[in-house]
């Protein structure tokens, strides 16, 4: 049950923050809770309404879709069900860096400029509106709700994006203290930081957890190895994102932190995609995105089959995202979920997975430390950085023409900084990146696996993970 102060947070402070930055989050939230319960061909109603407005809106508005639809010969007053959205083309990552500018709204304002954290191995450059900001914090705080938390409980948030960790200024951090959460930095996780972390956790006895299932294992078994008890703090819920979950860090992390841990699914670029009730279901944000899972040629997959999740966000007309090729990989549940939701189902959510990496002096640190050094250079469409063992790490990288050779040092002096200096790092500059022997793509691949107690030891087994 939520405290007083929670239920202030909650219902006066947040929708006043909201209001104030003119986010429609809360009336959005309101509208999905109502609509979660809704069967799911009232959804698929509800879908295609907001699809239809949507296609008429970026097809008078917006430049590469007004060009797109003359060029295609596509009318949006056409569009008479879900299905007609396979009429369009796909979207994809150099789409999007070709028409950077044309994918506007001509009446687009305040537009916010994201980054990628190019886990994917192709970082990306876009901009997201209001509206879009909304419906995402909305289906965000919908989630949290389902678990008995809500905001304004004390929350710890384990976290390493540069946009979080850069824009501690003083509005945030008094906003923060009201909300009550508080940002630990997830790049380095060296002894001491581990230490600090968990006793920070300890001290500050949230209610809730949120953060990388990598990073929190992490901590979970730092926690075990120096006998510091975590599952004695209250602790509700661990709410963990942008990677793949598996099954060892979801027992770990429960049985750390005595709590339950709630799965949830999306990016920065494709919005909140699928979160995870109490009883289970991975549940897609059906009110605002539309999922689509296709086979190599771009067709639907059967049912029960898997397939490239495929997603169109019903509120982004500001910079749309409509057919946007993730690049991950799930199945359909056709089942309906115990909670008694409309909201349909994913299953076998692959193709989330970034490693740690380890230093000279032991310390081990989020994969994307690495990546933020590639992810902005001019010219670097792809990249793949596996860290061979503890003194090489190899960086290959498909450039266009915009890159600079100088761009190399700039990877080498970056990487030596995280690694430590004695590492070589090798940078090869190649036509194509090779996908495993499984036919999956990772983008950084470490063969060195961080010790129980912030130690480094070598990894024996193919695809075993930090």
């Amino acid at each position: 049950m939520s405290s007083l102060y929670t239920s202030v947070a909650s219902g006066l402070i947040f929708p006043l923050h909201e209001r104030l930055k003119r986010h429609s989050s809360v009336s959005v939230r309101r509208k999905m809770e109502q609509t979660q319960w809704w069967p799911r061909e009232r959804l698929a109603a509800l879908q295609l309404e907001r699809l239809q407005a949507l296609l008429l809106d970026v097809g008078a508005r917006v430049p590469y879709y007004r060009e797109l639809f003359r060029k295609i010969g596509f009318d949006p007053r056409s569009v008479a069900s879900l299905e007609d959205l396979q009429r369009l083309p796909l979207l994809g990552k150099p789409e999007i860096r070709a028409h950077l500018e044309a994918m506007k709204h001509e009446q687009a304002r305040d537009l916010s400029r994201f980054n990628t954290g190019g886990s994917s191995g192709e970082p990306l450059i876009f901009f997201i509106g209001k509206e879009r900001v909304s419906h995402d914090v909305a289906a965000k705080w919908r989630a949290t709700r389902w678990w008995d938390v809500d905001i304004g409980d004390p929350e710890m948030v384990v976290w390493g994006s540069p946009i979080e960790l850069g824009a501690q200024d003083r509005i945030r951090r008094w906003r923060d203290k009201l909300l009550r959460t508080e940002l630990l930095p997830a790049f380095e996780m060296n002894e001491a930081k581990l230490d600090g972390f968990v006793a920070t956790i300890r001290r500050r006895r949230p209610r809730m957890l949120f953060g990388y299932p990598s990073a929190l294992s992490h901590i979970a078994r730092h926690a075990l190895a120096r006998g510091v008890a975590m599952d004695d703090l209250g602790i509700r819920t661990a709410f963990v994102t942008s990677e793949r979950l598996y099954d060892e860090q979801r027992a770990l992390i429960s049985r750390v932190f005595g709590c339950k841990v709630a799965n949830g699914y999306g990016g920065r670029d494709a919005g909140f995609i699928a979160h995870e009730c109490p009883s289970g279901g991975m549940h897609i944000t059906a009110e605002d995105i539309i999922v689509e899972l296709l086979d190599p040629a771009g067709r639907p997959v059967p049912d029960g089959s898997a397939g490239e999740i495929v997603v169109t966000h019903l509120a982004t007309r500001h910079f749309p995202f409509i057919r946007y090729r993730t690049g991950d990989v799930a199945v359909m549940d056709t089942a309906s979920c115990a909670c008694g939701r409309g909201l349909p189902l994913l299953k076998e959510i692959q193709g989330r997975t970034t490693d740690f990496v380890v230093a000279t002096d032991g310390t081990v640190m989020h994969g994307l430390a690495l990546v933020y050094i590639l992810r902005d250079l001019p010219g670097v469409e792809s990249f793949k950085v596996e860290q061979m063992d503890l003194q090489h790490t190899s960086v290959k990288i498909v450039t266009g023409a915009a890159f600079d050779e100088a761009s190399v040092d700039v990877i080498v002096r970056g990487f030596k900084r995280r690694l430590g200096d004695s590492v070589r790092v090798t940078v090869e500059r190649v036509g194509a990146i090779a996908p495993e022997k499984s036919g999956k793509f990772r983008y950084i691949v470490s063969h060195v696996q961080a010790g129980p107690a912030g130690g480094a030891a070598v990894q024996q087994e193919e695809g075993q993970h930090a």
